[in-house]
């Protein structure tokens, strides 16, 4: 099989970008089971119903979250009810939606986990036994497993995939709209990335217009955020499993 990841979708632009792109792409590189991180697909951030209903359209099984999915108060009982979508597992169980989910795909029973992580971020349960009783309470239950770590330190990621290294088919990092280039086996199997990347406006700062990023930092007053325009490009990694191992792991841009 051939697993897709991609990196945080950002804006309407991101959106549109891969309903236009994305079942080329899977075409042509043969792919069987596409994630991708939707937690600021929405117009404005956040992950709504309609920008949902648009990638999975473009062809995404499965929509993971982050520190911004909850920013849409009307998408609540869209994330609790589509079964497709998930939101950090790490969150207090009393919010909207679920942690993870098991993709029966015919073949393979995929697990799919989303964590946030806690580092510099938001002090929510512990990333590692979270992940660690979503393992042990699903046992026997799934034949491939890959965990989404949304989170802004890249060592707490590395740290998350080396500890989880042989009980986890694949790790991949999302949150700093960045592309790593350390994609790679770890020693027991598991394949990982430190950060997928993004999908939206290459002319752009982590997606948003470079005026009002270099504003904020420049004079430290509020600026609002916008999304910039122009020409966009998608970023993440595939996963090549056989024998449900991961026997290879790459970057993609496209």
């Amino acid at each position: 099989m051939k697993i897709l990841a991609i990196g945080d979708v950002t804006g309407d632009i991101g959106v549109e970008y891969l309903k236009n792109n994305l079942r080329k792409f899977k075409q042509t590189e043969n792919i069987d089971f596409t994630i991708v991180n939707a937690e600021n697909s929405a117009s404005g951030n956040g992950l709504d119903r309609n920008s949902a209903k648009v990638l999975f359209s473009a062809g995404a099984d499965v929509l993971t979250g982050g520190n911004h999915i909850f920013r849409i108060f009307p998408a609540y009982n869209f994330i609790d009810e589509n079964k497709f979508v998930i939101r950090p597992a790490n969150f207090p169980e009393e919010c909207p939606g679920k942690g993870y989910l098991i993709y029966d795909c015919g073949m393979e029973r995929i697990l799919v986990i989303n964590v946030l992580g806690t580092m510099f971020m938001e002090a929510l349960a512990c990333p590692f036994k979270t992940v660690e009783d979503i393992l042990k309470k699903e046992k026997g239950n799934y034949t491939l497993s890959f965990l989404d770590i949304h989170a802004e330190a890249t060592a707490e990621k590395a740290a998350v995939a080396r500890y989880f290294d042989g009980k986890l088919t694949g790790v991949f990092g999302t949150h700093t709209h960045v592309q790593t280039s350390d994609a790679r086996i770890l020693p027991q199997g598991t394949g990982f990335i430190t950060d997928l990347g993004m999908c939206g406006p290459i002319d752009s700062i982590l997606g948003v217009k470079c005026d009002r990023v270099i504003d904020r930092m420049k004079l430290h007053l509020p600026r609002k955020f916008e999304y910039a325009e122009g020409e966009a490009e998608a970023t993440g990694a595939v996963f090549t499993v056989e024998n449900r191992r991961v026997t290879g792991i790459k970057g993609i841009r496209f």
